[in-house]
């Protein structure tokens, strides 16, 4: 029999006999969990399944066709010696050779006799022999004729084992197997049956601690499953690998400018780095630096793309020519997607691409619960910037060639930080510069941030035609204005380019107290994120009050300020009103979304003159105009390009306010007077509630009290209020003839002098 030795190391169970230094076989119970232990399970395991047998649960007890099959070809004698029980092995196990019989038989002999001598009946010892020999055949057929070769047969058994089964599997041991028993629950069932441990050794290794509670065989094949899938996922990998900010010094722009070669010395790595700096060391300096920098760049040759404020999304041509299908799992998507990348001019870089591209997707399978379809978004979005800087970062790459990616600005969308970590996986030096300290996403922990005190309000990166630098008194004068200016109550002339209306609720004599208002002094109004809310008035004035015409135009006129559109002729635009907007606007929202580049590249785009940020204002108000589907028949009939030709071609009064409009100031008004029974229009209805989303204050005076704009809206969005008796045919004055401040007086007031 062969006799059971300790280990030296856990390798030593994967020696073949000959290399052992005695000719022994292991016997091992492993209790606790290391990583170390985890990598040797799943190598025995492996092997096991192989050259050996895996045992989950229990070696099931032989059932009537078992019993009945060894009767048939054994009969039912039986006989406690060497000489019937070697026969015995000769005929039931016919392909182990004489060797490997006497192994056998010498230690099943052995264990028997010891049940003898503990007392058990001659009935038990047989029922126990024939037990053995039929999971001898059923069960360990496979190994019993590996037994004495250079290979040792493994037996990998997981659970508390009970005594037959350490019986037969001790035998199996000291007839030539290596045995490891996997106890999760620790060794207290074990030792009930070997007090002494005299059948198998306890491993103990440092730093054991309880196996994790979803560890067991099962989850290890679906580990050795993932490892194939991906072996086979991945296929060839390139021999080059990344080294990031392993070998940098700490100061970011001698790093990146450092040569390649100089970085490190091993033939299989390309060494590059991953900055983000935050703030500015001097604002005087730093455009200057910057500037320096690129040109250092440009001397050396080296390749450099520069983005500044965003990654631009991909257009629909862009992501059209992604190649991709419906999936339903993760593996089959990346495989497929990563069919996209292609670089025949250097096979070792696509495979490093697609080695990235894969590493950084199951990173972020893992990150949260992120769906495939958003997994799907994410890596059309990576494809296409890849399709898109491919040239800039890589055209004519040769290992161990390094090029640069800077970022000016804040990472703000996930799809961006996936990018920046997919760059950092590959040839490429990563330099994101924060100089106004944004908010900003979290990149891997390999990034080496470096954080300054002091901000700068920079959009552009300084190129030789762009060069600025602001003087030591412009600084000072910027650090007084934001310390003035920031939750202060106090804003700086044009101070926010974002806002939201907030339409209010108000009785109808407010509205006389809140109309010439600046909007920061009104209820509700706010300043969060770079956005205002700015409280509006948004209501219909149905009847006159008390029936006092002169009153009434009166208390119209005083409502009458400078920032005015005041409209007295229904309709103020009709539906054949010359608009160059109409024949183009289908082209200008597809999928959803407005095509900005489409409406400001278009020569009869009418806002061109206006401050951008106005222009990006409108095109923001007249997408949520569109979004929130209040005129009714959006999306339904077309309208939606009914409210982009009207809005695309507003009147000039109209637009004039809008550029003057200060967020957090006096807003611009609108009064609309229709004393006759002849509609509104539908571009009347557009325009309004455009203007109440833009902030203007809204008043719609109507004596009849008759529908006007409601029957082009969705749902009730103005507020009415009835002051009294409906009245006809009413004659409108000529609000223009005076100042803006005069009143027509009563009889009463002209005699007594009370005109104001």
């Amino acid at each position: 029999m062969f006799r059971q030795k300790e280990i030296e190391e856990l390798d030593d169970f994967f020696k073949n006999l000959k290399d052992r230094k005695e000719t022994c076989v292991y016997f091992y119970r492993i209790n606790g969990y290391n990583q170390q232990i985890s990598e040797f399970i799943q190598k025995y395991y492996e092997t096991a399944r192989r050259t050996g047998v895996v045992i989950e649960g229990k070696i099931p007890n032989p059932d009537k066709q078992n019993l009945s099959y060894y009767e048939e070809i054994m009969g039912m004698d039986f006989c406690l010696s060497m000489d019937f029980i070697s026969l015995s092995l000769k005929k039931w196990l016919p392909r182990m050779n004489d060797k490997q019989r006497t192994y056998v038989a010498d230690s099943l002999y052995n264990s028997l006799k010891s049940l003898y001598n503990s007392g058990k009946t001659e009935a038990m010892i047989e029922n126990a022999y024939i037990k053995f020999m039929c999971w001898l055949y059923y069960k360990f057929e496979r190994i019993v004729n590996q037994l004495g070769n250079d290979v040792i047969p493994k037996i990998l058994y997981e659970g508390s084992i009970h005594s037959y089964e350490l019986m037969l599997i001790s035998i199996l041991s000291n007839a030539g197997c290596d045995v490891i028993l996997l106890q999760y629950e620790g060794d207290n069932d074990y030792l009930k049956l070997d007090k002494d441990s005299k059948l198998s050794f306890k491993l103990s290794m440092p730093s054991m601690g309880k196996f994790p509670t979803d560890f067991n065989l099962q989850w290890l094949r679906t580990q050795i499953k993932n490892k194939m899938d991906l072996e086979r996922l991945y296929g060839k990998r390139s021999k080059i690998q990344s080294s990031t900010n392993t070998w940098i010094s700490y100061q970011c722009f001698e790093d990146i400018e450092k040569e390649e070669k100089s970085r490190g010395s091993q033939s299989n790595l390309f060494y590059n780095c991953l900055y983000r700096i935050n703030g500015v060391e001097d604002k005087l300096t730093y455009p200057n630096e910057l500037y320096r920098f690129l040109q250092a760049m440009k001397n050396r040759n080296r390749r450099v793309v520069i983005l500044e404020e965003e990654i631009p999304i991909p257009t629909v041509n862009e992501i059209s020519s992604i190649q991709r299908k419906q999936y339903n799992s993760l593996h089959i998507m990346l495989q497929d997607l990563a069919g996209n990348i292609t670089y025949p001019a250097n096979i070792d870089l696509q495979l490093m691409i697609r080695t990235a591209f894969l590493d950084v997707f199951f990173e972020e399978s893992k990150q949260g619960n992120k769906s495939l379809n958003k997994l799907v978004n994410y890596a059309v979005y990576l494809l296409c910037w890849l399709k898109r800087y491919m040239a800039g970062l890589f055209s004519g790459w040769k290992f161990p060639e390094i090029s640069c990616f800077i970022y000016l600005g804040s990472l703000r969308k996930e799809e961006e930080a996936l990018w920046i970590r997919f760059l950092a996986k590959l040839p490429v030096d990563v330099l994101l510069l924060n100089p106004k300290k944004d908010k900003n996403l979290p990149l891997p922990d390999s990034i080496y941030e470096i954080d300054y005190e002091d901000t700068l309000d920079i959009k552009k990166y300084p190129r030789e035609s762009e060069l600025q630098m602001g003087t030591a008194a412009y600084h000072a004068e910027r650090e007084l204005d934001t310390i003035m200016y920031q939750d202060s109550g106090m804003y700086r002339q044009q101070q926010f380019e974002k806002a939201v209306s907030i339409t209010l609720k108000t009785m109808y004599e407010e509205i006389e107290l809140l109309w010439d208002q600046e909007l920061k002094y009104r209820p509700g109004f706010t300043t969060e994120n770079q956005l205002v809310n700015m409280p509006v008035i948004f209501a219909k004035v149905s009847g006159v009050k008390d029936g006092q015409v002169q009153a009434y135009w009166n208390n119209i006129r005083k409502l009458c300020t400078e920032d005015l559109l005041l409209i007295t002729k229904t309709p103020y635009i009709s539906h054949e009103s010359e608009n160059p907007m109409k024949k183009v606007a289908v082209e200008f929202f597809k999928n959803g979304k407005l095509q900005r580049t489409k409406i400001k590249n278009h020569k009869n785009y009418p806002y061109k003159v206006l401050r951008q940020e106005m222009q990006d204002y409108i095109l923001d108000k007249l997408e949520l105009l569109i979004q929130k589907k209040s005129i009714r028949g959006t999306f339904e009939n077309g309208t939606e390009y009914t409210i982009i030709s009207v809005i695309l071609n507003l009147p000039k009064e109209v637009v004039r306010l809008l550029q003057k409009f200060d967020f957090t100031r006096k807003n611009p008004k609108m009064i609309y007077i229709n004393t006759g029974e002849t509609a509104i229009s539908l571009e009347d209805t557009i325009l309004t509630a455009f203007l109440n989303l833009a902030g203007f204050d809204i008043l719609f005076f109507i004596p009849t009290g008759y529908q006007t704009i409601e029957q082009f809206f969705n749902k009730k969005f103005m507020e009415e209020h009835q002051i009294g008796n409906y009245m006809y045919d009413l004659q409108i004055p000529n609000f223009h003839s005076n100042s803006p401040n005069h009143v027509f007086q009563t009889w009463r007031d002209k005699i007594f002098k009370r005109g104001r």
